[in-house]
């Protein structure tokens, strides 16, 4: 595969981490101009990134709300939705602690569930076989960049009456149907710009929902539950100070300098996904016919954003998960592993009385699973070096 003028491939370097981000001379000065404007909280930038996302995602009546991270937008939205004690929230358990720890910031309760082997998405059967009189949401996330079954699973809230709130922290850009994720029919959708993400801010996130009385409640309670925005009221031609605090909000909103990042994060994003696109091309090939399972591919004609390529060591090697990662960390590859599930994490396998019985596709993932380096900065160069490291792991060479 050659290598293209724009995929340039890393120095050499004696330690390959698992992630780095891409920032450009535009993101810099972006946030020196912030810098030097005077508004280095909530200002001018974010409204301007807010406004730029809802351009990207190019679909009429969204609304697109900064915040400080993507757990932050959770929170707000679930909060908008009325998602309060004695309700259930149904997600997966493979997945960060974040996307189940909210449900619980509202004293709700998460019921867990398994995931499609193949994919390692959110199985939509176990969704609907999991529904009580208690749930009154469905979580979906977007697993390494791949949609989740989201027409099985809308059709599942539409039959049930139930909310449905995207995680999609590694979803920008992934399609479903030809339709950005961001766009479906769901309450709300929340994108994540931590530092190892897709694009980044730092740390921030974004919610977008077509509702405009989702929104409004949770720019309200972005920012401690005061009625009127920080910029407006700082900006106004005539006196504007005064204020009320209609509801105990929190601390959420998203700064000038993170959004300043973000706004040419953003202009990136196609490319960044184009990018990600030849590199895991470029590992499918290194890695063909060795003893693993390698990612799943999106549908024809959709968008995978690839912000994880994870391989599952397959059922006859003579290695374990663990060693294996050992093997590539000696040989100057970092690596990481998505996800410990959550039903072996002692807060929600004591809560729950959980066990690795009730989710056996995640728990045979977890036990083989990988995630190998795969960030912008990288080039053709550095996958064959990872791949060269693997195939020396199991062995093969």
């Amino acid at each position: 595969m050659n290598l293209p003028p724009s995929l340039p491939s890393l120095p050499s370097l004696p330690f390959m981490p698992f992630a780095l981000p891409e920032i450009g001379e535009e993101e810099i000065a972006e946030v020196v101009d912030a810098l030097r404007s005077g508004w280095v909280t909530t200002g001018p930038k974010t409204r301007r990134f807010e406004e730029d996302f809802q351009a990207f995602l190019g679909a009429d009546g969204l609304h697109a709300i900064a915040v400080n991270s993507a757990t932050a937008g959770l929170h707000l939205a679930l909060e908008a939705l009325g998602i309060g004690p004695g309700d259930e929230v149904i997600t997966t358990t493979h997945t960060f602690t974040a996307t189940a720890e909210v449900v619980r910031y509202l004293g709700a309760d998460v019921k867990l569930i398994d995931i499609d082997p193949a994919t390692l998405n959110i199985d939509p059967a176990a969704v609907e076989a999991a529904i009580t009189p208690r749930t009154k949401a469905i979580m979906p996330v977007h697993y390494a960049g791949l949609a989740a079954d989201m027409p099985a699973i809308l059709a599942i809230a539409r039959r049930h009456g139930l909310k449905v709130v995207e995680d999609a922290a590694h979803a920008l850009p992934t399609t479903v149907d030809g339709r950005l994720v961001g766009t479906l029919d769901s309450d709300a959708t929340v994108f994540s710009f931590y530092a190892n993400k897709t694009i980044t801010t730092g740390e921030g996130g974004m919610l977008v929902t077509r509702d405009a009385t989702l929104a409004q409640r949770a720019k309200t309670m972005r920012l401690h539950g005061m009625n009127r925005d920080a910029f407006d009221r700082f900006t106004a031609k005539v006196p504007s100070w005064y204020y009320e605090v209609v509801a105990p909000g929190f601390k959420y909103n998203l700064t000038d300098i993170a959004a300043a990042l973000g706004i040419h994060q953003l202009r990136r994003a196609r490319d960044f996904q184009a990018k990600r696109v030849l590199l895991a091309a470029a590992y499918d090939e290194a890695l063909a016919g060795l003893p693993l399972i390698l990612p799943p591919r999106a549908p024809a004609g959709e968008m995978h954003a690839w912000h994880l390529y994870v391989v599952r060591l397959a059922g006859d090697v003579d290695i374990d998960r663990d060693r294996f990662i050992q093997r590539l960390f000696d040989a100057g590859i970092g690596c990481s592993v998505h996800y410990i599930p959550l039903h072996l994490h002692p807060y929600w396998r004591d809560r729950y009385a959980l066990q690795p019985e009730a989710f056996p596709h995640s728990q045979h993932a977890y036990e083989r699973m990988v995630s190998l380096p795969l960030y912008t900065r990288m080039g053709i160069d550095d996958v064959q070096r990872v791949s060269a490291a693997v195939r020396a792991a199991l062995g093969a060479e």
